[in-house]
């Protein structure tokens, strides 16, 4: 099945669920950037994460940014997701690998660190990007986002986010948001009941790998509350606005002297995007006219 987001409403708009599947994003960026068992898992469900957020915005150009930093060996996380649909992101340290978890999972938690901030960024496309911070309470990512909702937005949330990994590739990938509206945030009965039905699921990528569809899991939630699911399927997708033009943009900055190094010592530059893994190749040509641009714009 191909990555996808759908929203839905219950209890007559008092709910707001959202669902996501990245399987095949997610397997894009484990091989991108090579990356180990756990740290798929990681970059995974912060991926979805991203998405989840930024599929409440309205601005075509709004995008969420996710940075996890902990104490564990990944070192990082920076995820950007748009409500577009696209995401990329990557991790300081790809190739850490752990032993699993008393449960047998991958440790995540472990990985990433249980002392430590969860950062984001929100850039509603129009004026001042909102930006809010909290400390990490698991490093399992779901529960520090969901905990960033509750902190930094006031909105009961929960978020299942989850990454099956095998010696094959990613075999599934997503997340669930379910969030109380305001409007129903003083109903108790209905945040326990949410809760309760939260709790007793073994988590996101079990539902998936038993053949489970989106549609199926928020009907298995949230059926006898006046589920309403919207029509709009929007497709999901790995994607990084890096190019050729940004990478001698970049260069550009680094100022005639070094530019001139670069060619009498390589011959040319390397660059590579953190984001995506791309590797681009500046040629002593590209670096040569650099600097006549640079001589150019000085003397005027």
């Amino acid at each position: 099945m191909s990555d996808r987001l759908i929203r839905g409403t219950a209890a007559d708009g008092g709910i707001r669920v959202v669902g996501a599947i990245t399987t095949r994003l997610t397997e894009e960026a484990r091989i991108r950037h090579k990356l180990s068992y756990v740290a798929t898992a990681a970059l995974g469900r912060t991926m979805s994460s991203g998405l989840l957020l930024a599929s409440s915005m309205k601005k075509e150009a709004a995008r969420v940014n996710i940075r996890v930093k902990g104490n564990g060996p990944l070192g990082g996380i920076l995820v950007d997701a748009g409500v577009n649909g696209t995401v990329r992101g990557y991790v300081n340290n790809p190739q850490v690998e752990l032993p699993p978890n008393e449960r047998g999972k991958l440790d995540v938690g472990a990985a990433v660190g249980k002392t430590g901030f969860l950062y984001v960024v929100r850039d509603l496309g129009y004026g001042y990007p909102y930006s809010s911070t909290v400390e990490l309470i698991s490093g399992e990512i779901g529960e520090d986002v969901a905990n960033y909702l509750v902190t930094s937005e006031q909105t009961p949330s929960a978020l299942l986010v989850g990454v099956f990994v095998s010696a094959e590739g990613v075999i599934a990938s997503g997340g669930l948001l379910l969030q109380v509206m305001p409007k129903a945030a003083r109903d108790e009965a209905l945040v326990a009941t949410l809760e309760s039905r939260v709790g007793q699921l073994s988590g996101f990528t079990p539902l998936l790998r038993s053949g489970k569809t989106l549609p199926d899991i928020m009907t298995e939630l949230l059926g006898d509350l006046n589920l309403v699911i919207l029509p709009e399927i929007q497709m999901l997708r790995f994607d990084c606005r890096c190019s050729m033009k940004r990478v001698l943009g970049a260069l550009k900055m680094l100022g005639e002297a070094e530019l001139k190094d670069m060619i009498e010592k390589d011959n040319g530059a390397e660059a590579t995007c953190e984001f995506c893994g791309e590797v681009y190749q500046a040629s002593e040509a590209q670096l040569s006219q650099l600097i006549e641009d640079l001589r150019a714009s000085s003397s005027n």
